[in-house]
C-alpha cells in the first residue's frame, strides 16, 4: 500500500481550533466529515461527522482525548492508538482522557453497533498526520530547510543530512502559530510501530487496584439513594400502595410513585432495599398476561401465513420447492434472555427548576440528553451528561429507561438520587433479547446444488432477519418473509442482535443440507460462495472472497476433516458488522457426556489496531454465544418473568470454557466492527459438531434442555 495523501478540502476550516495551552503547549481540534455507509447484513450504517482534541504538552506528554463510552471494547486504548500511530509518538508519553459528552465537538459518541474504531479509522488518522506535519514544518522553518527532507519518529523531528533533532515538545508553541496544512501523508501499514501491537488496556491498573470509578460508585453532596418497585409481571400496572411499614425503616427518606412504579429513598442502597420489601403494592392485570407457552403457539399459528410483503424475495421459491429432487425443513426456537451485565443497572439524575446533571454507565449519551430534554421540555443545551466506564453493557445500555427513572425520582424527590437495580430487577425489567421462532424450508437438486431457500419468522421485534445474509445472493430461488408480534414484554438490542440467533438457525440448517445431500459442510458452503461470484441472485451484501477466507483459514487450523480419534468436528460461518468470522468446534466425550473440547476461530476484521484487545473482545464474544447457547434462557408464567437471579438462571462457568484459538486474516482493508462479530457462528459450530458426533440436532436454545450431551452441571446440582 503507497502512503496516501488526505484530500486537499481537509482544510484550515477543518480545524476547529489551534492554541497554545495554559502550560505552552499545542491543542489542535480537527473537525473530520467522516461519514460513510459501509455495505454490511447491517444495512446501512451512517457514520457521522466526528470531532477530537488532541494536547500536546511543552514536556512532549500527549493527552489525547476519547471520545465513545468504554463499556469493555477497549476504545478509551484502541481509538488513541489510531491518534498515536500517525502523530509517530512513543505510546509511554501518551496519556489517556474520557471525553464529556459534546456533539458540537464529538459527532459520533456511541458504544454500539460494533462501530466505534471503523468510524474513527479515517478521521484519526488524519488528525495525527496533520499533527505531525504541523510539528514537522516549526521544525523545518526553525532550521531553515525543506519540510520533506524532514523524518519523524517517537515524538522527535530528524534532519538526517545535519544530524539534527528536536523533540515535539519544544516545537508545540510555534507550531501553534502555524498554519494547517492543506495535504498531508498518512503512513503506509508497514511503518506503523504502534497499530497491529499488544497493547494493555489504559484502565487495567484502576480496576484491578479498586480505583476504577463505575455509575454504582456516583456519590454527590446531598445524593439519595433510589430503589424502585416495578409491576412483578409483564402487563400489570399499579393500583394502590401503602408505604406506612417502609416509611419506619431506618435511612429511609422519603417513598414517591411515577408511572406505575414506587421509588424508596434513602442514605444507603441496603437500607432502601429492605423497606422496598416492606411496601405493600397492588396490582392489577391491564390485559391478558401471557406465558412463554402463550408465545410458542401464538408464533406457530402467525407462521401458517405469509406477511403481505417478503423482505426479499428472488426467482420464484414457491416453484422451486415443490420441484426439488430433495426438501429439507426445520423449525428453531429462540428464547428471551437478559442482558446480565456484571454491573447491575444505575444512574445518577441531579434535576434542578432549569438543569440537569446526569451520570452514568449509558452507551448512548446524546440519546439520554434527547429523551431527557423531551422528557422535562428543557433545551438539551441544559442538561450536562457525563460517562462512566461501564461494567457491561451487550446492548442493555442502548436504552434510556433507566436513565429517564433516575430523573423522574429526582424530580419528585427535589435532591440528587443514584438509583441502583437490585439483580432481581435487573434480570426481571426487560428489554430482553426477543423471543422468536424461525421456520426454513429448503430444496436441492438431482445434483445436490441448493435452489431453493425460505425462511419464515416471527419475534417480539420489529425484525428477525437480516434477509442480506449468505447464502442470500448464492441460492437462485430465496424468499425471506417475517412478522412482529406485539407484546408488553420490553425488548431490545442483545450483543449481535438478531445475528447472534440466525447464524445458529441457518448455519445449523445449512450443515444439515450438506450432510442431506452427502457433501462435507465446508466444501458446500465454498460451492456456495462461488455460486454467489459466478452466477449471483439479487443483491450479494458480502465479499465473497474475504467469506471464503475465513472458511478456508480455520479449516485449515482446525485440520478439518482428519480430527483426532474421539474427536468431532463443527463449523459455522457469519458475517456481520462488516466482519467474517469462521469457527470450528471440537467435541470430546468424557465419561459418557459429551465436552467441548476447543473452539478454532479465523477473524477478517480488517486492520487489527490493538491485537491483545481485539483476541480479547473475539475470545470474550465466544465463551458469552457459547454460554448462551447451552445455558441462556429466560421463560414467563402469566406475565412473571421465572429466573430473576443466578440461582436459576444459569451462565458458563470458567472450567467449561473451551480453550480457544483465534487467526486474523492479515490484510490493509479498513478496521471493521470486532465486539460483536465472534459471538454468532459459535453455537452452530459446537451444535454441529454435536450432530457429527450423536445424530443429534438441536433445534432450539439452550442446548441443556435438548438433551444431556455436555459434561456440566445443571443449575440444581450446583
Amino acid at each position: 500500500m503507497n502512503t496516501s495523501t488526505i484530500n486537499k478540502n481537509i482544510n484550515r476550516r477543518h480545524f476547529l481550533k489551534i492554541g497554545i495551552t495554559a502550560g505552552g503547549g499545542l491543542v489542535l481540534g480537527m473537525e473530520w466529515l467522516a461519514a460513510c455507509s459501509p455495505s454490511g447484513s447491517n444495512g446501512p450504517e451512517v457514520m457521522q461527522t466526528l470531532n477530537a482534541y488532541i494536547k500536546i504538552g511543552a514536556d512532549g506528554l500527549v493527552t489525547i482525548m476519547a471520545p465513545n463510552p468504554e463499556i469493555g471494547q477497549g476504545v478509551k486504548t484502541s481509538l488513541p492508538m489510531i491518534v498515536a500511530e500517525e502523530l509517530d509518538i512513543d505510546w509511554k508519553n501518551v496519556r489517556i482522557e474520557q471525553a464529556p459528552l459534546d456533539t458540537d465537538k464529538y459527532k459520533r459518541q456511541v458504544a454500539g453497533g460494533s462501530g466505534s474504531v471503523r468510524s474513527s479509522w479515517e478521521p484519526f488518522r488524519q488528525a495525527g498526520a496533520t499533527g505531525r506535519q504541523m510539528l514537522v514544518n516549526a521544525a523545518a522553518l526553525q532550521w531553515k530547510v525543506d519540510p520533506a527532507a524532514c523524518t519523524t519518529e517517537a515524538g522527535m523531528v530528524h534532519h538526517k543530512s545535519s544530524g539534527k533533532k528536536i523533540a515535539y515538545g519544544e516545537l508545540v508553541e510555534k507550531a501553534a502559530t502555524m498554519p494547517v496544512p492543506e495535504n498531508v501523508q498518512l503512513k503506509d501499514p508497514e511503518q506503523f510501530r504502534i497499530i497491529g501491537t499488544r497493547v494493555g488496556n489504559c484502565d487495567t491498573k484502576a480496576i484491578v487496584t479498586g480505583k476504577q470509578q463505575y455509575g454504582i460508585d456516583t456519590k454527590r453532596e446531598g445524593m439519595l439513594y433510589a430503589s424502585v418497585i416495578r409491576p412483578p409481571a409483564f402487563g400489570q400496572k399499579l393500583v394502590s400502595f401503602d408505604d406506612a411499614v417502609a416509611r419506619k425503616y431506618s435511612g429511609v427518606k422519603d417513598i414517591v410513585s411515577f408511572d406505575d412504579k414506587i421509588a424508596v429513598l434513602g442514605r444507603s442502597t441496603w437500607e432502601v432495599m429492605q423497606a422496598a420489601k416492606a411496601v405493600k403494592a397492588v396490582w392489577k392485570d391491564d390485559g391478558t398476561l401471557e406465558s412463554t407457552a402463550d408465545y410458542k403457539a401464538n408464533f406457530n399459528k402467525i407462521l401458517q401465513q405469509l406477511p403481505k410483503e417478503s423482505k426479499r424475495k428472488d426467482g420464484n421459491v414457491k416453484k422451486a420447492l415443490a420441484s426439488g429432487a430433495k426438501i429439507f425443513e426445520a423449525t428453531f426456537e429462540c428464547p428471551f434472555i437478559p442482558h446480565n451485565t456484571m454491573e447491575p443497572m444505575n444512574f445518577f439524575a441531579d434535576v434542578k427548576p432549569n438543569s440537569v446533571e446526569l451520570y452514568g454507565p449509558t452507551q448512548l449519551p446524546d440519546r439520554v440528553r434527547n429523551a431527557i430534554a423531551e422528557k422535562l421540555k428543557i433545551p438539551k443545551e441544559n442538561i450536562k451528561v457525563g460517562m462512566t466506564r461501564i461494567g457491561g453493557g451487550f446492548g442493555r445500555r442502548l436504552s434510556t429507561d433507566f436513565a429517564e427513572e433516575a430523573v423522574a425520582v429526582s424530580q419528585l424527590a427535589k435532591a440528587p438520587v443514584n438509583v441502583i437495580w437490585r439483580r432481581e430487577e435487573d434480570m426481571g425489567g426487560g428489554y430482553y433479547r426477543p423471543m422468536a421462532l424461525y421456520k426454513y424450508k429448503a430444496a436441492t437438486d438431482s445434483n445436490g446444488k441448493l435452489v431453493a431457500w425460505h425462511h419464515h419468522s416471527v419475534g417480539v421485534t420489529g425484525n428477525t432477519a437480516r434477509e442480506n445474509n449468505f447464502p442470500a445472493g448464492a441460492v437462485p430461488n430465496l424468499q425471506v418473509d417475517t412478522h412482529e408480534y406485539k407484546s408488553p414484554v420490553t425488548t431490545g438490542p442483545w450483543r449481535a442482535p438478531i445475528h447472534n440467533y440466525i447464524a445458529f438457525a441457518e448455519e445449523s440448517f445449512l450443515d444439515e443440507i450438506a450432510h442431506g445431500v452427502g457433501k462435507d459442510p465446508v466444501a458446500f458452503r465454498l460451492e456456495l460462495l462461488e455460486l454467489a461470484r459466478t452466477q449471483p441472485a439479487g443483491k450479494v451484501d458480502y465479499d465473497v472472497d474475504r467469506y471464503a477466507g475465513v472458511i478456508k483459514k480455520v479449516a485449515q487450523m482446525a485440520n478439518w476433516g482428519q480430527p483426532k480419534p474421539g474427536v468431532y468436528q463443527g463449523i459455522g460461518a457469519h458475517f456481520s458488522f462488516s466482519t467474517y468470522v469462521a469457527q470450528v468446534a471440537e467435541v470430546t466425550n468424557v465419561n459418557g457426556q459429551w465436552k467441548v473440547n476447543k473452539i478454532y476461530c479465523a477473524v477478517d476484521c480488517g486492520t487489527v489496531v490493538n491485537r491483545s484487545g481485539a483476541e480479547t473482545q473475539v475470545e470474550g464474544a465466544m465463551i458469552d454465544g457459547l454460554g448462551h447457547a447451552m445455558f441462556g434462557e429466560l421463560t414467563l408464567t402469566k406475565g412473571k418473568p421465572d429466573q430473576t437471579n443466578y440461582d436459576h438462571y444459569r451462565l458458563i462457568r470458567m472450567r467449561e470454557a473451551p480453550p480457544v484459538e483465534i487467526a486474523f486474516i492479515q490484510n490493509n482493508e479498513k478496521p471493521t466492527g470486532l465486539g460483536e462479530p465472534g459471538l454468532p457462528p459459535v453455537s452452530a459450530a459446537v451444535a454441529n459438531a454435536l450432530f457429527a458426533a450423536t445424530g443429534h440436532r438441536f433445534r432450539s436454545q439452550p442446548f441443556m434442555n435438548s438433551a444431556a450431551v455436555f459434561s456440566v452441571q445443571k443449575q440444581s446440582e450446583v
